[in-house]
């Protein structure tokens, strides 16, 4: 018998907390059962295995992070939308590890669902728009996705690992980090021009 209130986004949003205290990889169908005080069984009526409950709470978090970066960029436009898009990735990032990680890892995720899920979309939007403002276009529009994507993404890896273990503080190397990227998108190197 399924327990009373027990619904998808119920065990999702479970699974996303288990992730975020305890690691993505502590996400398990026991241990998302124990957390809602259903025997594993139950689940398997609101998701059909790991694989999918780890899809899911990588959409929750594709969704929640687009949310906050839309929230705050809104207005803005060159080095303010981008200082305002990466703070909201790395504060994101800081505050929601295990989701924020399920959003960074290659989780086959079901196609239709993942159809119906606004937020790789937003996503992809928001950043394109981002660098629209410098002026960029393909190529180099994928180009320079990849370095924010690269650029953040290490950032928050090592900062959240322990890894800047220097007396400058990590968020004055954030701050001079966005500065050159700023300088470096407003001075992108055109695909074909001379070296």
């Amino acid at each position: 018998m399924v327990r009373a209130g027990l619904t998808t986004q119920r065990v999702t949003h479970a699974a996303a907390e288990l992730a975020d205290e305890a690691g993505l990889d502590q996400v398990t169908m026991s241990a998302v059962a124990r957390r809602l005080g259903v025997k594993d069984a139950s689940l398997y009526t609101h998701v059909r295995n790991l694989e999918d409950l780890r899809g899911r709470i990588a959409l929750l978090a594709a969704d929640e992070k687009t949310i906050r970066i839309a929230e705050a960029m809104a207005g803005l436009a060159g080095k303010q939308a981008l200082i305002a898009y990466a703070d909201a990735w790395r504060d994101y990032a800081r505050e929601h590890p295990g989701r924020y990680l399920a959003t960074q890892t290659p989780i086959p995720i079901d196609p239709e669902l993942a159809a119906q899920a606004p937020g790789p979309r937003r996503a992809v939007e928001l950043t394109y728009r981002l660098l629209r403002a410098y002026d960029l276009a393909e190529p180099d529009l994928t180009d320079a996705v990849r370095l924010l994507r690269s650029t953040f993404h290490g950032f928050v890896a090592l900062e959240t690992t322990g890894g800047f273990a220097h007396q400058r503080t990590p968020q004055e190397s954030w701050v001079r980090a966005l500065d050159a990227l700023h300088t470096l998108l407003q001075h992108w190197p055109r695909e074909g021009d001379p070296a």
